[in-house]
């Protein structure tokens, strides 16, 4: 593998939520097996990270299913799709020396 190669893997909020559970399930399954992966493969030059979008996305989908969710989740309150691709170009660019094993990506409103 070259420097440079990495795998990114997309999960879901951290903490469980009510009517979820299957789903916070598989997802929390899936950070454990991002972990297991970046540390099988790390050693050998491949970039493995866990990223987590929690919140909406200001985007044709969401705003075309929903038109008023950008009105009512208020400034700030929805995530910027280009500001969703500097972060995943961030962890794509980093150097080995710091890299980022997990990014959580949510709007500035967001109640934690």
């Amino acid at each position: 593998m070259a420097d440079g190669d990495g795998a990114c893997f997309q999960g879901w909020r951290r903490d469980g939520r009510p009517r979820f559970a299957a789903f916070n399930a598989t997802k929390g399954g899936l950070r454990l097996l991002v972990q297991s992966l970046a540390r099988e493969f790390g050693p050998q030059g491949l970039h493995i990270a866990h990223t987590i979008i929690d919140g909406g996305i200001e985007g044709e989908r969401l705003l075309s299913r929903m038109p008023d969710r950008k009105e009512r989740a208020g400034a700030d309150g929805l995530l910027n799709i280009e500001a969703i691709a500097d972060s995943y170009w961030h962890l794509h660019t980093q150097h080995r020396s710091a890299w980022t094993h997990e990014i959580d990506l949510r709007p500035y409103k967001e109640p934690f």
